[in-house]
């Protein structure tokens, strides 16, 4: 294959000798033959051998060097698939024919691109032209992005109706025409119905059935085809075709035979119409959770423009608009209260539903229903920039993405349609060489090919996996993947971080005492230490800075302020060094064994102790306290219910950590850990053999959950954006994770149920139409010898029952 070259644009490089590094990295690969990488325009120019390598293995180089790759990613409704196969088509067109696409993703189930390509290598244009050159549909996002919604469900019932109607016109023919030949098969009607124009009428009616309603099955294993692939389409195009065209032989050429099967051809085509529209409609409903999630925006938003209202539509709301929203409204975007209160609904975004109180300086998110008040509020972000739109973009990627367990189903489906024509094929001769007869051999052959289904196949994992995800988005669970869902079934420790998960992450001083005559008032202790933690970010620090400022006022400047991670603050202030941290931040010696043994009693209470100290000894102690949070016991009772190991891991002292642990029922403390260490902790459980959840904040924790094999981010109300961690939990709530693996527990069972009907449904049918039970006289004649008929029919609904039993998940608790 021809060379090809393309422009990478480069983030992280901050010299000559980053770029020196890329290119070395990039041409020790195999098949990259040459790299030039430029500090100055931040792009990479890489030419190389598609057929040796793939585009996206020197994008994961180049990040595996530390640097990152400016690609966008775009989710495009596909229409037009009716199997797993197309959506394999799809995919080998976009990865290898469009240059520019670093990975494309198809989800048969919820009828999506998920494509990753370079802005500047390839168009959003180019992308839908190779889509339709495959021979699908595609619908690119206009550029505001809000009719997406209304044209892509204008596409699915467009598709449905089609279905529908095609379906009514199969019924209209194949049912008379099936009913008037069964009658003249078993004699239920005179001689006359044995004459020759009788045929000719059966031909008229199966004909509008097999070109019209089973159109599809024509254009789609045509296109199939043309790409060196088969799906569905071939297998019912090929049983249906078998049937028509022989009964068309025996009307022209009586010798070849004496009875036709138009009947079998239209009832077949019928059937399994009939599936594939109730297949859309019901797959449709395990996509529903997104569009419950788009109904949430409303369509206008009241504006207060020179103290006057004005209704606009939602897409002219700009950032810091004033909006207005009346009692029972929805609030149409994110912004902060500026006047008014009110209860706010937020159970869509949290899954809980008891109403927050909202104020003056509250944050409130677009899409939540306003309770009995009226709110001013200044709008802080809008459009694709909201709390909403990024946890549909969250649930669509997840529902996008494809879960490991997936890859055996997908290994299978490659080489499915090929494997049951071989197979229809050989039993066909076998018949026809035993029995000496034709028409019965011809009969497996249908059924064989009518019968098989790889569209269980490809429905068992992503429809539950979209039904998973989208439950867990109703109750405030956002996976970012199906691996991470799927992965969440095999934990078997869960690590809380202390301060803000177990906690409330409010720290209070709850009390102090000052030692003289170095320090003379609880005063002159607060001013100090408040001066010295003005500085901090720290939630202890802003805590004690918050205290003096209660207790003290204006403080007095600090200068030459230095922070020591996971351990205190130094700064001079009023002439003197002063440090505020924790005790083992000190020497032992510097203090007095009546210091320790206060702070030993004061730590087992459970409070977190902060030394105030000088240079010539101790000032006094601050003791500062974090409340549990009211659901953290009994989320920690629902992890042992689910036979998880819960262990915290912070960096407050042992004893105040161990007294934190005792009242939630924690397992194992790991205590004075540094932030920066927390990710070492979890490696070491994971080398004692545990499959480790680490739950935190996404901020502090990054490295921690990075390192886990999943990790559980707690966000607050509109913070869904967090980069890091696997799932994230938007209520804030800790009680969250025992739902998250619950509900992972569910859907991985949903899908290995899927698999195991979808793989035992063709393992055990198509022997059985191929004739692995005629020598059994003592079975129905239906078993020993299935009619193509009863074959398209068990065809057309062992795909619905997949769907249908994966729908099961929107209904458990």
């Amino acid at each position: 294959m021809a060379q090809r070259q393309v422009q990478i644009p480069v983030t992280g490089m901050t010299c000559a000798n980053c770029a020196a590094n890329i290119e070395r990295g990039l041409k020790k690969l195999d098949g990259v033959s040459g790299a030039s990488v430029n500090f100055a325009s931040e792009r990479a120019g890489v030419a190389f051998d598609p057929a040796a390598i793939p585009l996206e293995a020197i994008l994961e180089k180049i990040e595996k060097l530390g640097y990152g790759v400016a690609t966008q990613k775009v989710d495009l409704p596909i229409t037009g698939m009716t199997c797993a196969n197309c959506a394999a088509n799809i995919e080998r067109t976009l990865n290898k024919k469009v240059e520019g696409v670093v990975s494309a993703s198809v989800n048969f189930a919820s009828e999506r691109a998920s494509v990753e390509f370079i802005p500047s290598q390839a168009s959003l244009a180019e992308i839908a032209a190779a889509i339709e050159k495959a021979g699908f549909g595609v619908i690119l996002p206009d550029a505001e992005g809000e009719a997406e919604v209304d044209a892509e469900q204008a596409a699915r019932d467009a598709e449905i109706r089609d279905q529908t109607r095609k379906f009514i016109v199969g019924l209209i023919f194949a049912l008379p025409l099936f009913v008037w030949s069964m009658a003249r098969d078993f004699a239920l009607i005179g001689m006359w119905s044995h004459a020759a124009w009788v045929n000719w009428i059966f031909f008229a009616m199966a004909t509008p059935v097999q070109f019209y309603t089973g159109w599809d099955y024509y254009a789609g294993g045509y296109k199939s085809l043309r790409n060196r692939t088969a799906n569905m389409d071939v297998l019912v195009a090929m049983g249906s075709s078998v049937a028509y065209f022989y009964s068309v032989a025996v009307l022209l050429f009586p010798a070849v035979g004496d009875h036709v099967y138009f009947e079998t051809s239209a009832v077949i085509i019928t059937l399994i119409k009939l599936g594939k529209m109730l297949e859309a409609r019901t797959k449709g409903k395990t996509g529903g959770a997104i569009r419950k999630l788009m109904g949430l925006r409303p369509k206008t938003a009241t504006l207060i423009v020179d103290g006057a209202e004005k209704t606009v539509p939602l897409t002219e709301v700009k950032k810091d608009d004033i909006v207005l929203v009346r009692p029972g409204e929805r609030i149409p975007v994110d912004g902060v209260v500026i006047s008014g209160g009110s209860t706010v609904d937020e159970s869509m975004l949290t899954g809980e539903p008891i109403p927050v109180d909202k104020s003056e300086g509250d944050a409130v998110v677009g899409g939540t229903i306003n309770g009995e008040g009226v709110l001013r509020f200044k709008a802080t972000r809008v459009g694709r920039d909201t709390a909403l739109a990024q946890i549909i973009r969250l649930v669509q990627e997840a529902q996008g993405s494809k879960a490991p367990i997936q890859a055996l189903a997908d290994r299978v489906a490659a080489v499915f349609v090929p494997a049951v024509i071989l197979i229809a094929v050989i039993v066909f001769f076998i018949w026809w060489i035993a029995t000496g007869a034709f028409v019965p051999a011809m009969i497996r052959l249908v059924a064989v090919l009518v019968i098989a289904c790889p569209c269980a196949l490809g429905l068992a994992t992503p429809t539950a996996i979209m039904a998973g995800t989208g439950k867990g988005a109703e109750k405030g669970i956002l996976f970012k993947n199906s691996t991470a869902l799927e992965t969440a079934t095999h934990l078997s420790t869960i690590a809380l971080d202390k301060t803000g998960t177990i906690t409330e992450g409010r720290p209070e001083v709850v009390d102090r005492i000052w030692y003289p005559p170095r320090c003379e008032s609880e005063t002159e202790l607060m001013r100090l230490a408040g001066a010295v933690e003005s500085g901090s970010e720290h939630p202890l620090g802003r805590a004690i800075l918050a205290e003096a400022k209660a207790t003290v006022g204006d403080l007095p400047d600090a200068t030459l302020f230095k922070a020591e991670r996971g351990l205190g603050v130094t700064a001079e202030v009023l002439g003197r060094r002063i440090r505020v941290g924790k005790p083992r931040w000190f020497d032992a010696d510097a203090l007095e064994p009546s210091v320790k043994e206060e702070i030993a009693a004061r730590q087992a209470e459970g409070k977190t102790v902060m030394v105030v100290m000088a240079d010539d000894g101790p000032l006094g102690l601050i003791s500062v306290s974090d409340v549990v949070k009211p659901d953290s016991k009994e989320a920690i009772e629902g992890l042992h219910r689910l036979g998880l190991k819960v262990v915290m891991i912070t960096g407050d002292n042992e004893r105040a950590a161990g007294a934190i642990a005792a009242s939630v029922g924690i397992d194992e403390v790991v205590a004075e850990v540094r932030p920066e260490d927390k990710a070492e902790k979890v490696k070491a459980l994971q080398k004692g053999g545990a499959k480790v959840g680490m739950v935190g904040d996404g901020i502090n924790d990054a490295p921690a959950l990075a390192q886990a094999d999943v990790g559980f981010a707690i966000g607050t109300g509109a913070d869904v954006a967090i980069e890091t961690g696997d799932v994230i939990l938007s209520s804030g709530s800790l009680a969250g994770i025992p739902r998250a693996i619950g509900l992972s527990r569910a859907t991985m069972r949903t899908i290995r149920q899927n698999l195991f009907w979808a793989f035992f449904y063709n393992s055990l049918l198509i022997p059985v139409a191929a004739g692995a039970l005629y020598p059994f006289e003592a079975l129905p004649v239906f078993l020993r010898q299935l009619h193509p008929i009863l074959a398209a029919l068990a065809m057309a609904f062992s795909s619905i029952s997949v769907v249908g039993n994966s729908l099961r998940l929107y209904r458990g608790r």
